[in-house]
């Protein structure tokens, strides 16, 4: 299997090749061009992704969650479900990658094979970065109007994330 991983690009990059010369496709000259795309699609979404970055830090660094989860701690309680999921949860629609750091920190202070950590886990498979997608997308191509996509994609997400918990509590609760 190892080998197999090794080699499976090489031969990929080998097929194209070959495919696009049985084609008279022009390789080299194709994939220039898709390059030069590529990097012009970067150049526009650079400055979405900046601003969505430092949003999400600017809420971060606003200590936005504590006072949230001192509201919502008596009914979770009560729904018995952990607390410290709690900032995954809530962070998940806006970024990944802050999502990926919580998760890790799940994982380390309770272990990925607890509760918690499979909750957390499923809730990462469950459920998207609704807003991050949103002013990435509809921002590289110029929409300002997103009608229903983003209260459909949030409802998602928190269906997402109660469908994480009940399956979650029926396999490992």
């Amino acid at each position: 299997m190892k080998i197999l991983s090794q080699i499976i690009i090489p031969i990929f990059v080998f097929f194209i090749i070959f495919y696009g010369a049985k084609k008279h496709v022009k390789v080299y000259d194709t994939f220039l061009t898709g390059a030069k795309e590529g990097l012009i699609m970067v150049f526009h979404i650079a400055p979405t992704i900046i601003a969505m970055v430092f949003a999400v830090n600017i809420f971060l660094d606003s200590h936005f969650l504590e006072g949230v989860l001192s509201f919502l701690t008596p009914i979770l309680t009560k729904l018995n479900m952990p607390i410290d999921i709690l900032p995954m949860a809530l962070l998940r629609p806006i970024s990944g990658s802050a999502t990926l750091a919580i998760m890790n920190d799940i994982f380390i202070n309770f272990g990925p094979d607890s509760f918690i950590g499979r909750l957390a886990s499923t809730i990462q498979g469950c459920t998207d970065t609704t807003i991050y997608v949103l002013a990435l997308y509809f921002g590289s191509i110029g929409v300002t109007k997103t009608r229903y996509a983003l209260k459909v994609g949030l409802f998602a997400d928190l269906m997402g994330i109660i469908a994480a918990f009940i399956i979650t509590a029926m396999f490992f609760g």
